[in-house]
């Protein structure tokens, strides 16, 4: 059975990633790709589709035990877990190295104390836990081979094969160091070398230490802020630049329930965020590769931007549902692709140029093209700004006047003009800011609701939106104009739970409401970031401060986020971790330090 969503741990090679468990099992593993099929998909259905566990040896009828310790090694992705036993301490080391060749999934298990008896159970599945591989002996080395795909497994461990799984059992005394290694590669090509373990090892901890000297951020909340900027490094596939949501597909915003998707894709909106913060945060090189991959995904047809592309800029990323796969915890169905890749939300337009806008006035390099994609942008904005959308929760009901989607096409006209203005960029500048005019006309009449002094989810709507907590931040009004103030004590009281995190949305329960899907969710926590934010562009510090705090309270032991926050359950509940989590903690932690709101 999965664990908790929290009880897990990312390993990754910034191509691919694994979610490692407190027992020592994992439980998800894509290759070579993040959006791969699986060759461990126990996370979302049970151990015959797939897993690898590696701990202390434990009687068959028990539950394999959990470390009493882990930690990442300093600022790295390099997990280390930690068991005591009745016979002594054992370490085990899993990371996967940056990729020069195939890619692989190392674990070394390290004697401490005493001579602890250990086992590790490798039951490959592929194609998400529907297919057993052929498992044989080719050299020496164990190998699983299904279709196109092989999986090397090299140890110096005795192995042997029962029930259609790979076994090691072994002792480790003080000082004992054995490695697992699994590595990935075409089935019809030759073998991969043979791994190096410690050399890898070496060489991984070299990487992440040399990154993490870039970062610029000094502050106070310098751990909370490092692990998000590595996860958000981890997200990042190597060869193109984009950024995917998360490695995980369907886990469960409401557990037992059908919100369920696949977020191993780059949404450009939560791609355009994490640009900003790696940019407010030193790090250029992954935002100039950001844009480059943004130029190439939208080439040839910009008018026609879709709200997410495969990591290598795919357009076609069709939604399936695998039903041999009974889900996290029973929340079905599972699904693969994303249907809403072709959805129409309008604020992608705003977020896709703010992070251009904001890449430009940090001084990266000028890109001609990236102007003339902005230009585009703003022509075909100038005609459908005013139609409904499916907005930034990615709706499956009826298309509305999103007000926040309005709000980002404003902000998307705005730092156009700024642009113009600075010289860079050649447009008709007047007839653009009659538009922007328009357009903030547009919403402050039809988006605001004078009697109770805030801004509604849509156009003749009751019902609020915490989308709507980024008109300051975006600029669209002053922090201290009384509708910004109104609508966030609005969302404070309206879609506040008990324990103080913000809902996007008000939701329906059993029956389906605006987004089109039944059940309910949980807190999301990027909403409840941005209440912190709102709290302390208006002055109310020291609110601001104790709820950001609340937030980083919810992280794992290992820092890490998922997308939302369940109140009644107390977990952590959707894919995991959320680039969209990440981002704005390291956001509210840059103004709070700002500020300086934070505690002694």
């Amino acid at each position: 059975m999965a664990g908790r969503i929290e009880d897990y741990a990312l390993i990754g090679d910034m191509q691919t990633a694994a979610l490692v468990c407190r027992d020592g099992t994992v439980d998800w593993l894509c290759l070579p790709r993040f959006d791969s099929h699986a060759i461990f998909a126990g996370l979302l259905g049970t151990e015959e589709h797939g897993f690898w566990r590696l701990g202390p040896a434990h009687a068959a009828d028990s539950e394999p035990p959990t470390a009493a310790r882990r930690t990442y090694r300093g600022d790295s992705l390099i997990l280390e877990s930690e068991w005591d036993t009745p016979r002594g301490t054992v370490r085990v080391t899993d990371f996967m190295p940056p990729r020069d060749g195939a890619p692989q999934l190392i674990r070394i298990v390290e004697g401490v104390t005493g001579r602890v008896p250990m086992r590790s159970v490798l039951r490959m599945r592929f194609s998400y836990g529907r297919v057993v591989p052929w498992v044989h002996k080719h050299d020496g080395r164990t190998v699983a081979v299904a279709g196109p795909d092989s999986v090397w497994f090299d140890t110096a461990a005795e192995t042997y094969g029962k029930s259609l799984t790979t076994y090691a059992d072994f002792t480790v005394a003080p000082g004992d160091r054995i490695a697992f290694t699994i590595s990935w590669e075409p089935s019809h090509k030759e073998p991969p070398a043979l791994p190096e373990p410690e050399q890898s090892l070496q060489a991984t901890e070299d990487f992440w230490r040399d990154w993490v000297e870039h970062c610029t951020y000094h502050g106070p909340y310098r751990e909370a802020v490092i692990r998000s900027l590595i996860t958000l490094k981890a997200l990042t596939y190597a060869p193109t630049g984009g950024i995917v949501a998360a490695p995980t597909t369907s886990l469960p915003e409401d557990i037992g329930g059908v919100r369920n998707w696949d977020y191993r894709y780059t949404w450009l909106r939560d791609a355009a965020i994490t640009l900003s913060s790696l940019l407010r945060t030193g790090y250029r090189e992954e935002a100039r590769a950001w844009r480059e991959w943004l130029l190439r995904a939208v080439a040839g047809d910009p008018e026609n931007l879709q709200i997410m592309y495969g990591i290598a800029g795919e357009r076609e990323l069709g939604e399936a549902e695998l039903d041999w796969l009974p889900g996290y915890e029973n929340s079905a169905p599972v699904r693969v692709g994303n249907g809403a890749a072709h959805q129409l939300q309008l604020d992608v337009y705003g977020e896709v140029t703010e992070a251009l806008h904001l890449a430009h006035m940090t001084g990266l390099a000028r890109n001609d093209y990236a102007s003339l994609l902005q230009l585009k942008l703003i022509r075909y904005l100038e005609d459908h700004w005013d139609e409904p959308d499916e907005g930034i929760w990615e709706v499956r009901g009826p298309r509305r006047h999103f007000v926040h989607s309005k709000v980002m096409a404003w902000v998307a006209v705005d730092r156009t003009i700024k642009l113009i203005e600075s010289g860079d960029a050649d447009g008709p500048l007047e007839r653009w800011k009659e538009l922007r005019d328009d357009i903030h006309r547009d919403v402050c009449e039809r988006g605001y609701d004078k009697e109770r002094n805030t801004f509604t989810q849509s156009y003749g709507s009751q019902e609020l939106d915490a989308s709507l907590l980024l008109i300051p931040q975006m600029g669209f009004l002053p922090p201290d104009d009384k509708r910004v103030i109104g609508t966030i004590e609005a969302i404070q009281r309206e879609l506040s739970t008990s324990d103080g995190f913000i809902l996007r949305y008000p939701t329906s329960g059993g029956d389906e409401g605006v987004d089109g899907l039944p059940g309910d969710e949980g807190a999301f926590l990027a909403c409840s970031f941005w209440m912190a934010d709102d709290l302390a562009m208006i002055g109310r510090v020291d609110e601001a401060r104790k709820l950001f705090e609340k937030l980083l309270a919810l992280r794992n032991d290992l820092g890490l986020l998922a997308e939302e926050w369940d109140p009644r359950l107390k977990r952590q509940v959707g894919n995991f971790p959320q680039a969209f989590s990440h981002v704005p903690l390291i956001d509210t932690a840059l103004r709070l330090t700002a500020s300086g709101a934070y505690g002694g």
